[in-house]
């Protein structure tokens, strides 16, 4: 456990680093059931979105004070072009189409390409929604190759989460967890205000110790686990409740000091809670600039290592990114998507021939990492509503990318 304090309640006034005022703090902002929902005006959202920490107490993630070095790549995206559904789309159509605010393309940790949109910046903190599932995964397979979670995916879910003993998820492991797989019972529709995930919201808003345990304990089992793949992100703060007892500490606190301050992320970044100083929030609420999603995707490329040491169990990058078997033989997700450990792999031929995945998150944010090809992309976007507004699909853009520099090369 670490010695030292637990990082301070974020301050949206400030920016990072430096005690300048963070310029998008004044800025109007909408609700979280606006976001959820998707009855957010395109300015509204935008100020919304990049000002999260105002919705709900945030915990800090630490930066250290050598920010990783991001150089310029020679190559560009001069000419880049996508065809989907027998349409051509260039960059500028991508962009303005998809509700671009930010993107980065890195190759072989080199920027080849960086462009803000809707009055970002390179500090400009933007909220990562579904993308922290893959962050919270990552943290799990820290603390298993930490030692804190002897047992590894074995480990019994109810033996870490002691409020949800007696419930549907006594059996469940935490592979099991990971995969979204326990067999509970779970409607993750956003838009549906009688939702098991806008019950959750709801407990989130409420603000109160054990609230979005009791929601999950209270859920009924649909079938055995480890057997059926179903979307959850109440799952993912089940994950959070159980990382957290294992290191004995915030989660922020630990992604400060096992990745955000070694791997040199270059600002800090805020992180919803459950309640005021409670458990960070599993399933979405980061906020950090577009770099650093970048250089997170860096980190997964290189193999969840720093300076060849690893942080990750021998193997996790390949088995958490790709297609996992369920119980009688299937993986989890519905063709084409396929779900690892709450990572989202490749749905386009190309992509799926590099073994690439992705992180995603409601409303166009993505980090996509390439290993055959060494590229790294991250995307922040402000799509009108949750799901299915993309007018391109941000996957086959990213395929045209990859071509394009392949190409160029």
């Amino acid at each position: 456990m670490s010695s030292r304090a637990s990082a301070p309640l974020a301050d949206a006034r400030h920016s990072s680093r430096s005690s300048v005022a963070y310029r998008h703090a004044d800025e109007p902002i909408g609700s979280v059931e606006q976001i959820y929902s998707g009855r957010l005006v395109p300015d509204l959202a935008v100020s919304t979105f990049r000002n999260i920490d105002r919705l709900f107490p945030s915990r800090i993630v630490t930066a250290g004070e050598r920010p990783r070095p991001l150089t310029q790549a020679l190559e560009s995206l001069d000419g880049v072009l996508a065809t989907v559904n027998g349409e051509s789309y260039d960059l500028y159509d991508y962009l303005a189409l998809n509700q671009v605010t930010g993107l980065v393309v890195l190759h072989r940790g080199r920027i080849v390409h960086e462009t803000y949109q809707r009055g970002n910046d390179r500090v400009t903190r933007w909220m990562s929604m579904s993308v922290a599932k893959s962050i919270c995964s990552t943290l799990a397979g820290m603390a298993i190759q930490d030692g804190s979670i002897r047992e590894g995916l074995a480990a019994r879910v109810v033996d870490y989460v002691p409020a949800l003993a007696g419930s549907a998820y006594d059996g469940v492991s935490l592979r099991d967890l990971l995969m979204m797989a326990s067999g509970v019972a779970w409607n993750e529709t956003y838009t549906d205000p009688a939702s098991d995930r806008r019950r959750l919201l709801e407990a989130q808003v409420a603000q109160q110790p054990g609230g979005v345990m009791k929601v999950m304990a209270s859920l009924p089992r649909a079938a055995m686990p480890g057997t059926v793949h179903n979307y959850s992100t109440g799952e993912t703060q089940i994950l959070a409740e159980l990382v957290h007892r294992a290191i004995g500490r915030p989660l922020a606190d630990y992604l400060s000091d096992k990745l955000w301050q070694p791997f040199g992320m270059e600002h800090d970044a805020t992180w919803w809670l459950e309640s005021p100083d409670g458990i960070e929030i599993g399933g979405s609420g980061i906020s950090a600039t577009l770099r650093d999603y970048a250089r997170f995707g860096q980190f997964m490329l290189e193999g969840g290592k720093i300076d060849g040491e690893p942080l990750l169990p021998e193997g996790w990058v390949a088995e958490a990114t790709r297609p996992t078997m369920l119980a009688g033989g299937e993986s989890p997700g519905t063709e084409p998507l396929e779900y690892g450990y709450m990572w989202w792999t490749a749905w386009t031929d190309p992509s799926r021939q590099d073994q690439a995945y992705a992180a995603k998150g409601i409303h166009g944010q993505a980090i996509y990492v390439n290993p055959a090809r060494e590229i790294v992309i991250a995307q922040n976007a402000a799509a009108p509503k949750p799901l299915g507004k993309l007018a391109i699909d941000p996957m086959a853009f990213f395929d045209a990318i990859v071509a394009h520099l392949d190409r160029h090369r």
